[in-house]
């Protein structure tokens, strides 16, 4: 059976398509996640995918219910194009998501109403909504940092569309060491956890799940279901936590991805015999060193959250 999207608001944002990671080398990273994750490539499988009006290279890997784009810029580097200038400044690091939506056109244009910037694709600011138009950003200034793009458009051969899903899925969890269930939230690291929630539920009609306190990360969250996945913003609460250096560093942005694992136990003698550290910023919570996951924060968890609409 294939994936059944739980989809948000009145205009249908559905499926994540995909998380975005940056990196110099497509076919390194991708043969990292393949190793690693147990990731199943479905674009760029013989070689990454050229696109040149991006100038850059990419793949697509499923690793269980996350799509992973792997995206280099082509060389030499041009920081005028988008690819090239996230690159210049970021290097590697998590660069986007990316959604499907019912109603991109209402959407756009609710977006402006609302007063955020909406970027035409290949620049220029979008007015008013043209129903020709495939996918848009809306300014990050704008979404509490999160580069998102959302569009009609769905992947080619995306494994969840396919009515094999339902089967394919259960290797992460039943067979992969990392026994992986699922991709629990993104989490985007915020100076001002109360503007960036009031940004997603109020704009784009988010709906919140639980808040708190985590005081392995050291920083308050609120978890928002948007679209086919859980989203956490995430205000540290000091300086001198690997959250809150990152915020101090690049502000408002994307952070880290967590998956709910089977056993912690597991995932960590697994990570470790590939040669990546781990550490346990809290009971429940197992982290991966970003210095060797090509600075990606990955955290594994068993916590169940209270409220969560994608445990069955």
């Amino acid at each position: 059976m294939r994936k059944q999207a739980k989809k948000t608001g009145d205009f249908g944002i559905g499926m994540m398509i995909h998380a975005v990671h940056m990196t110099d080398d497509v076919t390194k990273l991708n043969q990292f996640y393949e190793d690693v994750f147990g990731g199943l490539v479905y674009m760029g499988v013989d070689e990454p995918n050229f696109l040149p009006p991006e100038d850059r290279w990419a793949g697509l890997i499923m690793i269980s219910d996350l799509c992973i784009e792997t995206m280099a810029p082509n060389t030499p580097v041009d920081a005028a194009k988008p690819v090239g200038k996230f690159y210049t400044k970021f290097g590697q690091h998590l660069h986007s998501v990316g959604y499907l939506v019912d109603d991109l056109v209402g959407l756009g244009n609710r977006m402006i109403e609302k007063g955020l910037y909406i970027g035409r694709p290949g620049g220029g600011k979008i007015e008013e909504m043209d129903p020709d138009t495939q996918y848009f950003y809306p300014s990050p200034r704008d979404t509490a940092g999160l580069m998102v793009e959302l569009c009609k458009v769905h992947m080619p051969d995306d494994p969840r569309e396919l009515g094999t899903w339902s089967l394919q899925r259960k290797f992460w969890e039943t067979s992969h060491p990392l026994g992986i269930k699922r991709m629990l939230y993104v989490t985007l690291g915020v100076k001002d956890l109360e503007s960036a929630v009031k940004t997603y539920v109020d704009v784009m009609q988010a709906v919140p799940i639980a808040e708190g306190v985590d005081g392995g990360g050291q920083y308050k969250f609120a978890t928002v279901h948007l679209g086919d996945c859980l989203l956490q913003l995430a205000e540290p609460l000091g300086p001198h936590s690997p959250l809150g250096r990152h915020v101090a560093q690049w502000g408002n942005m994307i952070y880290s991805i967590t998956f709910r694992v089977n056993d912690l136990d597991s995932a960590q003698k697994w990570l470790n015999g590939k040669g990546i550290r781990t550490s346990r910023p809290r009971p429940g919570l197992l982290a991966a060193d970003p210095q060797d996951t090509f600075n990606a924060p990955y955290l594994f968890t068993t916590d169940v959250l209270e409220g969560d609409p994608f445990e069955e």
